[in-house]
This record gives structure tokens, sequence and C-alpha cells, in this order.
């Protein structure tokens, strides 16, 4: 049997094969709540063969929320969460959860609330002000960590994954280009880590003996003043040393790098179109205009952070989970044999919920998405479908699909 179809062990828990559905997000918790596209997007996945599902970018407080139709983990979704990992174990699949909050990266009307970053200032991207966090706060949102690991694994979950990059709130202590405080939380990297620290450290006391728990860190920002693969380096170490069970490396920030996340360019007619023009008219007109400028292509190829992980496999002695753009059963093998316990996958499981088990059986050895980022463009406004799923595509998008498709291919 390949390695890929051979279990695998992380903390406490074992999966029956390497490959994990990595935590993109579904955009399918409407009313911030378990729904049943929710429930049945995970459970084919599961069905499909998947070590491990991860349920996406669930808010540990309502002031973490950055979506309608994102995850806010409090004690009345329980039951319904509890529903769909029960799903998920019936399928022989481990199912994980991930935490975090976006910080800065939302508007009142979505979090109830002015919304908190490390520093005050003003996002464009909502457009909105935000305001700084007290320490009073920053506890607080510490507690909330600690509070939602225990209410996923009252829930079922096998695993949290703790969202620390792409310029969400941890991400937003450790940068220093959201990072611009003078007290024990800012200046040095050592000061800018204590927040992730202390969440780390919260959560897993709640996690228990019996949970594992991963972090998805950062190996770089993607742009100038943002952390340096050095850095990220160092907050690598820092994760190890204070043990959790493994890390996902990922780089990219969404407020300045958002292609950096996810490789290839963002679909602009696809975002604008699915937008609501009477609530987001002014984004809509400023996405149009300037949206190439705002959210610049960054080539796509095949394993596009392998390189860089490589660099951190050999500097840490933690098991490391690869994600970014793992296509093939080759490429899944290579990953492997860089020294990886598991590895990550998003897109293909979006196009494809059935892929891990097509692979096994050899119907197939590459998946067939083109990643146009049709999915992406889609989700910040309706639940996350690849293009093929989707009736009467209109051909302006399907054009705009196309040409992406090619430029990957070249």
């Amino acid at each position: 049997m390949s390695e890929i179809f051979t279990p695998c062990q992380i903390g406490p828990i074992t999966l029956r094969n390497r490959t994990i559905r990595s935590a993109a997000f579904e955009n399918m918790a409407y009313n911030n709540s378990p729904s049943e596209d929710l429930f049945n997007y995970h459970t084919s996945v599961a069905r499909g063969g998947i070590g491990m599902t991860t349920v996406a970018y669930a808010a540990v407080c309502q002031s973490g929320l950055s979506f309608k139709g994102q995850l806010w983990i409090r004690e009345e979704i329980v039951p319904g969460l509890r529903r769909m990992t029960d799903a998920i174990h019936e399928a022989g699949a481990k199912a994980s959860i991930q935490l975090g909050h976006c910080g800065n990266m939302t508007h009142r009307n979505t979090c109830g609330q002015m919304p908190v970053g490390a520093s005050g200032g003003f996002n464009l991207y909502s457009p909105t002000f935000h305001r700084k966090l007290t320490d009073e706060g920053i506890m607080q949102i510490v507690k909330d960590f600690g509070n939602a690991t225990r209410l996923a694994k009252k829930a079922g979950f096998d695993c949290v994954e703790v969202h620390a990059g792409h310029g969400y709130l941890i991400s937003q202590f450790l940068s220093p280009f959201t990072n611009h405080r003078r007290d024990k939380w800012g200046g040095s990297l050592d000061n800018r880590m204590r927040f992730m620290r202390l969440v780390i450290k919260e959560v897993l006391e709640a996690a228990g003996d019996d949970m594992a728990v991963v972090v998805k860190t950062n190996m770089y920002d993607g742009f100038k003043r943002g952390l340096s693969e050095s850095e990220c380096l160092e907050v690598a170490k820092e994760l190890e040393r204070l043990g959790v069970h493994a890390l996902v490396l990922t780089a990219g920030f969404v407020s300045v790098a958002p292609m950096t996340v996810m490789a290839g360019s963002m679909p602009i007619k696809t975002l604008v179109h699915y937008m609501n023009f009477k609530t987001h008219w002014w984004l809509k007109a400023m996405i149009t205009l300037g949206g190439r400028m705002m959210m610049k292509s960054v080539p796509y190829k095949d394993l596009y952070f392998l390189e860089t992980a490589k660099r951190f496999r050999a500097e840490l002695k933690m098991p490391l989970i690869y994600v970014g753009g793992v296509c093939t059963k080759e490429e899944m093998q290579t990953v492997l044999d860089s020294g990886f316990i598991a590895f990550q996958m998003a897109r293909t499981l979006v196009n494809d919920p059935g892929f891990v088990n097509k692979i096994k059986a050899g119907e197939v050895t590459e998946s067939p998405c083109g990643h146009s980022n049709y999915c992406i463009g889609r989700m910040y406004t309706l639940e996350m479908k690849c293009h093929h799923c989707v009736e009467n595509v209109p051909c302006r998008l399907r054009r705009e699909i196309e040409k992406a498709e090619a430029r990957n291919r070249e």
C-alpha cells in the first residue's frame, strides 16, 4: 500500500491516512451556526476517504466574526456540531475545527461592535476604524480560545487547529505591520509572541490529553513590512517549544498579500458578480476599479510552498503538515518523502469530495481542478462551490475561468 494511505499519528489521535481537508472557508454556517450544507459537505469529504476533515475558520467569540456565514463557537450550536462529527466518525474520518479571531478584518455590522486589533487604525477592506485591544480585552480573548476548545471537545472534535497566520488576530500581534504597540504586547518579536503564547497554553490545557492541537502559522507574510522567513521560523520554534502536536505551514496576509495564501489570481469578475449591490455597492465599485492592484496575482504552480516548507522542516523536529497545491498522487508522495507527516488539500476537495478514494482505487492520479479560484471569488458572498457544480454560470465568468485555467497550464 502507498505510504499516502498508511495511518498517521498527530498527538493523541490516529488518522487512517495522511490526507487532511484544509480549513478553507466554506461560508455555509448561515447565521453563524452549523447548517445542512455544512453537514453534507464535510460528511461527503469523510465518505470520500479523507483522513481528517477540518471545519473552517470558527470564531471563538462574536468580535472575531468576519462573515455572516462563519461559525461562532457557543454552547447553543454544540448539538448541531455533534451531529456532524458523529457522521464524520461513522464514515471513518477524524474531525478537526479551526479556531480563530479575525481581529481588524471585519465590520461593526458583522461582529456587533467596533472591530479590534493589536493596534488601532483604519481597515480599507471593510472599510472601518478598529480600536487597539486593552490588556483586559486581550485576556478575555485568550479565555475565549480556551472556552471554544472545550466546546469543540464537547461537540466531538478530535482536533483543533489554531489559526495564527494570514493576518488575522494572532498574526496581527506577530507582524510589525499591524502591531505598533510600545507595551509588553509589542516591540520585540518576543513581546509580539506573548499573545500567541497565552492562547496556545490556554488551548493546550483545555484540549487535555485526548485532543490534538495543531497551529496554522506563516512562513512569511509576503510583503516588505511583514514578518520575514527568519522571524516566522522563530515563531515556529516557539510553537514547538510550547508543545503543540503539529504545525501547518502557510504564508500570506489577507489584507495585503491575499493571493500569496492561495496562489493564482483573484477572479475579480466573479467576486464582484456575487456581491449584493444594495449592501456592498461601495466595495463592488472599489474592487471593479482597483481589484487587480489590491489583490495582486501570484503565479500558480503545484506545491507552491514546498521549497520554503522544506527549509522549515530542516530546522524543526516536530511533526509538520504541508499545505499548498497538492493535486496529484505523485505530489502527495513527494510531500511525504520531504519529511512531512501529512498534507492538506482544499480546492481539490471542493472540486471533488471523493478525490481521495479515487486516488486510492487508481481511478485517477490527479485532480481536474484548474485553479481558476472561482470557488474563492464566490465564497466571500455565497457558499464555496466549484464552477462545475453551479448551474447557469454567466458567460463572462466562464470566460474568466477559462483564461485563468489557461494561464495556470502555461
